[in-house]
């Protein structure tokens, strides 16, 4: 991915005029947040725009933010994750060029200050997760048991600056289906040499009276302090505060997104459908249950967790 990102952006170099969502694609690879990418992007729209008024700026940069939403209905380009990450780093773009042009007079003057100021944001948002890393280092102790879920960029990096710190402990993880992200994230755990055992989705309950507490990571931050994640992520808070584990969410500020939704289906627009089975019927030769059409994704796309 990381190789086709940066073919793509070669090629990008001679567009005269590449689009936002050619943009977007190219500066996503494993290591690049969502938000971050999407900020980058509006970055180059203003870099490229001539608008000669800070409304007319405003009018391409609301466009453009328009257009990855578009974009990533209509393509799936976000593959599993929600579209929460990158709507609130649009935004969080958006109110900050509004607060920046309160600030100059000049329109020339003000777009400089905006590119200058947006690019230091961007070099400042890409080191937020080794800072989340050492600010969590109080809670991996010695010997202790990490329960985490699904994929997480900031989780692998608290766990790799613990395990760097000559901490020693064990990580277990849940497979993530679907799609299987427990497994991704095991394999990074294991190359790190962090001990790592992938349990099935269901045995949550039985490994918990041995975790000592869960960490996860989140693709946003709702205005209520609640944090979507993978789904099945709800499920394991409960379970582990109905074993009194301490349970931790570690997401960037620029994850935060003015949504106030008051329980799970209150957001349906940002979270992928998943499809049930359908009702199983008893196999009269072999006594074993089969599913019609012998297909079928139980609880498939992220949910608030």
């Amino acid at each position: 991915e990381i190789e086709y990102n940066s073919s793509r952006r070669r090629r990008l170099k001679h567009m005269e005029h590449p689009s936002v969502v050619d943009e977007f694609i190219s500066y996503l690879s494993p290591e690049m947040a969502i938000p971050v990418a999407a900020i980058k992007a509006m970055l180059s729209v203003m870099q490229r725009s001539t608008a000669t008024t800070m409304m007319e700026l405003q009018t391409e940069l609301r466009e453009a933010k328009a257009e990855l939403m578009t974009a990533c209905d209509a393509n799936d380009l976000l593959g599993n994750k929600t579209k929460i990450a990158l709507e609130s780093g649009s935004e969080l773009f958006s109110k900050y060029v509004t607060r920046c042009f309160l600030d100059f007079q000049d329109f020339d003057e003000c777009k400089q200050a905006l590119l200058q100021r947006g690019h230091k944001f961007v070099e400042t948002s890409l080191g937020s997760r080794r800072r989340i890393a050492e600010l969590a280092q109080g809670f991996v102790r010695d010997n202790c048991v990490v329960m985490t879920h699904s994929y997480s960029r900031v989780v692998l990096e608290i766990l790799k600056v613990a395990a760097s710190s000559n901490k020693n402990f064990s990580v277990i993880i849940p497979e993530g289906r679907p799609e299987g992200s427990g497994y991704e994230a095991a394999e990074k755990l294991a190359a790190l040499g962090i001990p790592v055992t992938i349990i099935l989705d269901s045995a949550v309950a039985f490994h918990m009276e041995n975790v000592d507490l869960v960490i996860v990571g989140a693709e946003g931050v709702v205005e209520e302090g609640g944090a979507v994640s993978k789904i099945g992520t709800y499920q394991i808070a409960l379970c582990a505060a109905a074993h009194q584990k301490p349970f931790y969410a570690a997401a960037e500020s620029y994850k935060f997104a003015r949504i106030f939704p008051l329980n799970q289906r209150d957001f349906p627009d940002h979270c992928n459908s998943y499809k049930e089975f359908e009702p199983c019927t008893k196999d009269r030769t072999g006594g074993t249950d089969q599913r019609p059409g012998g297909k079928g994704e139980a609880g498939g796309g992220n949910g608030g967790g």
